[in-house]
């Protein structure tokens, strides 16, 4: 059996919050669906292929601190194909509100509702934990 852990990066923004950052296609959706909690936060390139971008969430806040907001979205944009455009478009929202419809390709999901942040790839935090 794989270990979870090998499907992801690891780093914590500035203010401490655990982000996790998926490796692969595949790995995004073990990422969102198997590891990622229900309050845990969000966040993918929009518009592009990329990596998914999960937020630990242990105190179920209604919302990030805007400055782990950028740097999460910072990290969704780093790993997107859009990594090397300036300002990336990037989506988010409550791991509650993104689902898999049957059938879809592995990394692809839907979002029942979400919000976007325009971003750039130089905010991320550093390098993985």
């Amino acid at each position: 059996m794989t270990d979870l852990a090998d499907c992801y990066l690891q780093y914590f923004s500035s203010e401490g919050f655990e982000i996790l950052v998926g490796k692969s296609a595949s790995d995004n959706d073990t990422l969102t669906f198997k590891v990622g909690n229900q309050n845990d936060f969000w966040l993918h390139a929009a518009a592009t292929s990329g990596s998914h971008v999960i937020v630990r969430n242990p105190d179920n806040l209604e919302r990030l601190p805007k400055k782990t907001l950028r740097q999460a979205g910072a990290l969704a944009a780093y790993h997107s194909k859009n990594k090397a455009g300036g300002k990336v478009a990037v989506s988010y929202t409550q791991r509650r509100f993104v689902q898999k419809s049957r059938g879809a390709p592995a990394g692809q999901v839907n979002l029942k509702k979400h919000q976007t942040i325009q971003v750039s790839p130089k905010e991320r935090p550093a390098d993985p934990a």
